[in-house]
């Protein structure tokens, strides 16, 4: 696993200005503090032989104003502003690769759930960051298991919202995980459908079908998840969007997971049952070096997914 406490960077964009990492600050009454009220995104820019790319950026901030619109938080950067901000941020660091995470709270010093005239702040940090589920995950795949903990059922928490308090939820997911001796812990859905992970989504390959979880199962419509579908496809195979039963798990061929921070993670078993041989599949490893080839820049991208970042300004 990465050491998280050494990625740190110089400068943090917030709300028109790049500022030091240690100006970057809120006061413990603020809303977001009590209520959880945030939004955010996860990114990755990547080094390519032409210099640094973020991946799928556009998309991401659009994601992000659409949080925003669904729990009412009045956003005012627009997507081009945002993108902007990043690149810029990226360069004003001189970084090649990082992850960056814009984020949207509701600020203020005052008490009380409703947050209408809450002042809100946007933040977009970059940080260095290696691999999430540790260094060999990408290659060797990773142990999981079945959460004990269900994801929000309809008519609770907006899945569709990537917001900061829905992931009190993965916190206790991926907590169970790690005591009960795992790396990460797979959630089901209300009604016991496979959802996803704690902070990815889930694709099960059986007989030289893909499938992967629909949005109707509680699931953060993942960028990364999307990606995958789309070059799954162009790679010519079949991929279905269905509600899954937990066993489904344990008869697969293959699994793997899919997000800005586990980019394309397989795995390895589920509640120590092999998956197909133990070892990442055929078909993983088909998309992951398609993926991986798009997002670093060693194959084209013919999806217009990578968003420069001017090599002349990020020299670091």
């Amino acid at each position: 696993m990465s050491d998280r406490s050494s990625g740190r960077t110089a400068l943090i964009w917030r709300d028109g200005h790049l500022i030091p990492w240690e100006q970057a600050t809120l006061h413990v009454m603020s809303h977001v503090v009590h209520y959880g009220s945030s939004v955010f995104e996860g990114i990755r820019c990547y080094e390519t032989p032409s210099g640094p790319a973020v991946f799928r950026l556009r998309e991401h901030m659009r994601r992000l104003v659409d949080s925003c619109k669904i729990y009412r938080i009045e956003l005012p950067w627009t997507v081009d502003q945002l993108v902007q901000a990043t690149v810029d941020l990226v360069a004003a660091n001189e970084l090649r690769h990082c992850y960056l995470r814009p984020v949207v709270v509701r600020a203020g010093e005052q008490m009380g759930v409703l947050p209408f005239g809450v002042p809100i702040e946007t933040f977009i940090v970059a940080w260095k960051w290696g691999t999430y589920l540790g260094a060999d995950a990408l290659e060797k795949g990773v142990d999981v298991c079945v959460s004990s903990w269900r994801r929000a059922a309809p008519g609770t928490f907006p899945t569709m919202a990537k917001a900061g308090g829905n992931y009190l939820n993965s916190q206790l997911a991926k907590m169970e995980a790690r005591t009960d001796g795992y790396v990460e812990g797979i959630t089901l859905d209300s009604f016991g459908y496979v959802a996803e992970g704690s902070g990815e989504n889930l694709f099960v390959i059986r007989d030289g079908i893909i499938y992967t979880s629909g949005l109707d199962s509680a699931i953060l419509n993942g960028i990364t998840r999307d990606s995958v579908i789309r070059i799954a496809r162009d790679l010519g195979y079949e991929v279905r969007e269905e509600r899954l039963p937990r066993e489904m798990l344990y008869v697969a061929d293959e699994l793997f997971f899919t997000g800005t921070a586990a980019e394309l993670t397989p795995i390895r078993s589920v509640d120590r049952i092999d998956v197909g041989e133990g070892k990442p599949g055929p078909i993983t490893k088909a998309i992951q070096d398609r993926y991986m080839g798009i997002v670093t820049g060693r194959v084209a991208d013919p999806y217009g997914w990578l968003t420069p970042v001017p090599v002349a300004e990020a020299v670091g």
